[in-house]
């Protein structure tokens, strides 16, 4: 508790340092969300190999 008068603090960054969870992008992607900046291309490519019906 360093600054309870303090709701809520945040820290923002760019994509490239942006941590999001594996999990997270594949159901974003499984539901036809576009994720494509945020996975290298041959990551996408693999996630879209492995998505297809």
């Amino acid at each position: 508790k360093l600054a309870p008068e303090i709701e809520t603090f945040c820290l923002l960054t760019n994509l490239e340092q942006l941590f999001i969870s594996s999990s997270l992008l594949k159901e974003v992607a499984r539901l036809g969300g576009d994720v494509t900046d945020m996975l290298p291309t041959v990551v996408m490519k693999a996630l879209q190999h492995k998505l297809r019906p």
